[in-house]
């Protein structure tokens, strides 16, 4: 077994599993921003406060794994990231404190600021994510030390802002999904308005971002036509696309999320299938990469690793599995609620 190889799968579902579950909460928070009513806004964050800050645990276990696995591609994507990672964080912690604060005080307000940083708090990172990903995917200025030489005004180039564009259309489209499934049929009819638009932005911001791609980072698709892996998930990632509004109109819900679950997947598999075996590229030279095998722990580290994610991983599963059923239904308002 090629442990190398192993890992970057596992990291790659790591990544799939936050995306798919932080990535609607994110969504919910974004949709946020544009509702006035106060019990309506209640509902949006309640729909997704018992299941927030375990969708984050991926979040962490994404990136613990990552250190361990791949410590120079760590050291080398958080130093060069390091502002946009702070802004990251800063929106994560105002989105979390939100839900406490904002009943904590008798002031509407008072309720409007908070709200107003949840949905910043959601928005920023939907936006930040992406920008990331569209810089690893067109290369990192690395040069043949593993030294980041670029800057945090170079990480806003246009390929990377389409890109995070792109994620944040793709949140907020799996956001308004899981809405559907948590509210009652006034709010649904609301929010039913928005998701045909919000799916022809996303998928019209795809076509733009995978023909840019074509010149932004053409090595990408270096003898990929050729891959199986590549034709299954885009076969699987083009039908959750056509699907999703086929469910939604026939009323489908469950189903139409499940569609846009298999849609990030196999967005994340497409970009993982077309880096491979490159976590980060160089666009000094893709000889100066780093690598599953030259950015890796050493075979023992990542042998008593992968023992330990044996073991914790299925807890995770488990534990989200749980909250979920325990969670289950439609949001309804008490007095405890948010």
């Amino acid at each position: 077994m090629d442990l190398n190889i192993t890992w970057f799968l596992l990291v790659g579902v790591l990544i799939m599993g936050y995306a798919i579950l932080d990535g609607f909460d994110l969504g919910v928070g974004v949709l946020s921003l544009f509702v006035k009513d106060d019990k309506e806004k209640r509902i949006y964050m309640n729909s997704i406060g018992p299941v927030w800050d375990g969708n984050e645990v991926w979040l962490l276990t994404g990136g613990g794994a990552l250190f361990a696995a791949f410590p120079i591609v760590y050291a080398t994507v958080f130093s060069g990231f390091y502002i946009a990672f702070m802004l990251l964080l800063a929106s994560l912690i105002f989105r979390a404190v939100s839900f406490e604060f904002r009943n904590k005080v008798a002031s509407e307000q008072w309720k409007k600021l908070w709200d107003t940083l949840f949905g910043i708090g959601s928005l920023l990172p939907s936006i930040l994510f992406g920008v990331a990903f569209g810089n690893i995917l067109r290369g990192l200025p690395i040069d043949n030390q593993g030294q980041y030489l670029g800057s945090f005004l170079g990480l806003l180039n246009p390929y990377s802002i389409i890109v995070g564009l792109l994620s944040l259309a793709l949140f907020a489209l799996h956001g308004a999904i899981y809405l559907t499934l948590k509210t009652d049929e006034i709010i649904r009819n609301k929010i039913l308005s928005l998701l045909n638009k919000i799916w022809i932005i996303f998928t019209l911001i795809y076509a733009v971002a995978s023909f840019y791609t074509f010149f932004e980072a053409p090595f990408l698709f270096n003898e990929i036509l050729n891959n199986l892996l590549f034709w299954i998930s885009f076969i699987i990632m083009l039908g959750s696309l056509i699907l999703i509004p086929v469910f939604i109109n026939s009323r489908q819900y469950f189903k139409a999320f499940i569609s846009s679950s298999l849609l990030i997947a196999t967005m994340i598999g497409l970009a993982a299938i077309s880096l491979f075996p490159r976590l980060v590229p160089s666009n000094l030279n893709l000889d100066y990469s780093l690598t599953i095998y030259n950015a890796s722990s050493s075979q023992l580290t990542l042998k008593t690793m992968l023992i330990i994610a044996l073991i914790g991983m299925p807890i995770v599963i488990a534990y989200t599995i749980f909250i979920y059923r325990v969670f289950k239904g439609k949001v309804e308002l008490n007095k405890e609620s948010y």
